[in-house]
């Protein structure tokens, strides 16, 4: 079927601009077949109106019957027509069936709630914004008050446990109360299995976070999200206003900034349904809230894990240090969103702030440390007992420099390099004469050695070059008298 405009163009050329048929299917890009039926027709309206017989049309009634009566699938329609004696194809059933298969509509009730009755909770997520060396997927946790459609929001890098618990006690702190009930959807974290016609099997940990709380969890049916429409709404609403053709690049520049849009946009907007603000609503909705509970829930996750030998242990690909004692044994981790904290039994051993990038190296410099003075001990301890064995004054020499306060370990080390260059021999030698002459040091060592391996020459005798230099040499007389006096003064 062609278009009323290209009918006239047709009539229009072979009339007025006389081309043949064949010129105006090259103009109009048609087939030359087509431009000479329109040609052959009066008006528009006179092909249009020509009507073609299907395979299909003796069973279209049958068709219709059917689909009244069930919901049946394109398939199961073509097997039920063949045995009627239907020969034509899957296509044009399909087309068929298209047009006249009844459209089903679902009516949801709308659900009505009291102040302070019931919040409802979802998970939503958005595109992945960049951490470290690494891309992170973005979600949103969301509670809404039933009653007042007060809203809180908290961007995440995780939806765990610790998480969804931590943003829970988030939203009870900033509504400064809690609803008796909290509507949750079938996610894991939540609810464990729910099968139609059974009761509800709750995540053990979801259902102590409630009870200290005091509120009672409800899980929607399975796929039945219209139960928590409110939080559904509130999910698009994020997307299609705080978030829409927004490309968020700093997570915590993002959190801040949803801080400011549930103050400044979603809490005082006029909401669609009420026709009031969500904030001025709060106000009486808050006095029907429970309070919070005096201590704090602790939202973190336990988990058991063995150090690997080079006192690291991983989580999310990323590796923690430990004390090194602690190499390749089995420890407890709690995971709380921004920290870890490592047990040896019931001793805290560990701490770290949390890292979400990937294929991280996480080193406390306190954890090494030890490690390296014990292996300095022992390497010194080494260095001490073979000095010892050096030489019998080799304890003395030793005791002597740590009674004076010098670096013995300096000291020995040189002492210990000089027997490369010397003989032990003469080392223990030179040991034993800086003994004697109580001085203790590597520099006196190093001195005798020297002055040993170099002695200095003998003088030789006076060789003068002529006999007569001899007659020459005056040697005056000694004057005795000073020997005399001292004698006299001794008797007296």
């Amino acid at each position: 079927m062609i278009s009323f405009h290209i009918y006239n163009q047709i009539h229009h050329l072979y009339k007025h601009e006389h081309l043949k048929p064949s010129q105006i299917a090259r103009e109009l890009r048609l087939n030359e077949k087509t431009v000479l039926k329109w040609l052959q027709c009066k008006n528009y309206q006179a092909r249009q109106g020509r009507k073609f017989s299907s395979k299909l049309d003796p069973y279209k009634t049958e068709i219709k019957r059917l689909l009244e009566k069930h919901a049946y699938s394109t398939q199961q329609l073509l097997s039920r027509i063949h045995t009627l004696g239907y020969a034509g194809g899957y296509s044009i059933l399909c087309e068929y069936v298209g047009k006249v298969r009844p459209s089903y509509k679902g009516a949801f009730l709308k659900l009505s709630f009291a102040p302070g009755e019931c919040a409802q909770v979802d998970w939503g997520s958005y595109k992945s914004i960049t951490v470290g060396n690494t891309r992170r997927r973005l979600s949103f946790f969301i509670m809404v008050l039933a009653w007042s459609r007060m809203m809180y929001v908290e961007f995440t890098l995780s939806e765990k446990m610790e998480h969804f618990l931590q943003c829970h006690l988030n939203a009870f702190k900033y509504f400064g109360g809690i609803a008796e009930k909290i509507m949750i959807d079938n996610l894991k974290t939540g609810v464990i299995t729910h099968k139609a016609g059974e009761a509800v099997q709750y995540n053990p940990r979801y259902l102590d976070f409630a009870r200290h709380y005091g509120f009672q969890p409800v899980a929607c049916n399975v796929r039945k999200a219209n139960e928590k429409g409110r939080v559904e709404k509130a999910v698009g609403y994020v997307k299609n206003n705080l978030l829409k053709g927004l490309n968020p690049t700093n997570f915590n520049i993002l959190c801040e900034q949803a801080k400011r849009w549930l103050e400044q946009t979603a809490n005082v907007r006029v909401h669609r349904e009420t026709q009031k603000k969500p904030i001025d609503l709060f106000q009486t909705e808050k006095a029907s809230l429970q309070p919070l509970a005096l201590h704090d829930y602790d939202v973190s996750r336990h988990v058991l894990v063995k150090a690997n030998a080079s006192f690291r242990i991983t989580l999310d690909t990323n590796r923690y240090s430990i004390p090194a004692e602690y190499a390749s044994q089995r420890l407890q981790m709690r995971i709380y969103p921004e920290k870890l904290l490592i047990y040896n039994q019931s001793n805290l051993i560990a701490e770290h702030i949390r890292s979400y990038q990937r294929h991280m190296d996480i080193e406390n410099p306190d954890h090494v440390r030890a490690l390296l003075c014990q292996r300095r001990k022992a390497k010194d301890q080494k260095l001490l007992q073979r000095f010892i064995t050096l030489s019998c004054q080799s304890e003395k020499f030793y005791a002597e420099m740590k009674n004076r306060r010098l670096n013995p370990m300096h000291h020995l080390r040189k002492i210990i390099a000089l027997t490369e260059i010397y003989t032990p021999q003469k080392v223990a030698q030179a040991i034993e004469d800086a003994c004697e002459l109580a001085a203790y040091s590597s520099e006196y060592i190093a001195n005798i050695l020297e002055q040993r391996a170099h002695p200095l020459e003998k003088p030789g005798p006076l060789h003068l070059t002529r006999k007569s230099d001899l007659l020459e040499i005056q040697i005056p007389q000694n004057d005795l008298s000073i020997y005399e006096n001292k004698t006299e003064n001794e008797n007296a």
